[in-house]
């Protein structure tokens, strides 16, 4: 089962929609703000995530009267609401793979912690990507093999997750690496061009940020 989560942050409506119409979603999420996005998009959620301190009474009530669920939190709490409808996603019964749309935008500490979220699906095996006009963002722990046709931009940047990633070697690359270390605190990963219309990405430890992107 496919499920999209759609976020508060950014999410550009023509961009938005194209995906949503290709990606064939087959259950959707909608996280508080992002019940507005969602709206935008014409897109009816299955579950609404959130505290809703960001929605209007009347909007939750058109969807409340549609029988739409929700999972109600509290605003003081532990956790952001993308963490929390990520991992209501992560529970649903043969979920095969997720995509978080407006996980990216001026707020650069929910950023951030939506990218961190990311290692919940990658420790259940569960492809998990953040999506917009200009990224798509996941988390590798295992080799990745590569379609120059299926990528989402010119640029392909790995950025160290864990301290290090040991055994660094890209194929089909405009700058291959061999066994190369790539450590927290520099920028040797950023902006590769894959420029054989196949390449591969290897590595032996560690979990690699990876981000293909387009100006």
């Amino acid at each position: 089962m496919k499920i999209v989560i759609v976020t508060g942050g950014d999410v550009e409506p023509a961009s938005a929609a194209g995906f949503l119409r290709t990606y064939g979603a087959d259950f959707a999420v909608a996280v508080d703000g992002g019940l507005l996005r969602a709206e935008e998009l014409g897109l009816m959620p299955d579950c609404i995530v959130g505290d809703f301190d960001t929605v209007s009474g009347e909007v939750l009530g058109y969807y409340r009267e549609r029988g739409v669920y929700f999972e109600t939190h509290k605003p003081e709490k532990d956790y952001t609401d993308t963490e929390l409808a990520l991992l209501y996603a992560l529970s649903q019964p043969e979920v095969s793979e997720i995509v978080i749309l407006g996980g990216l935008g001026r707020r650069f500490d929910h950023t951030l912690a939506n990218v961190q979220v990311l290692l919940h699906a990658l420790r259940k095996g569960i492809p998990c990507r953040i999506i917009d006009r200009y990224n798509r963002i996941s988390l590798l722990d295992r080799p990745l093999e590569l379609k120059k046709s299926e990528t989402w931009g010119r640029y392909i940047s790995l950025i160290p997750f864990t301290e290090q990633v040991k055994g660094v070697t890209l194929t089909g690359f405009k700058y291959p690496l061999t066994e190369a270390l790539l450590t927290q605190g520099n920028s040797l990963g950023v902006s590769n061009e894959l420029l054989a219309e196949r390449g591969r990405i290897d590595f032996q430890e560690g979990i690699l940020l990876y981000i293909e992107s387009r100006d």
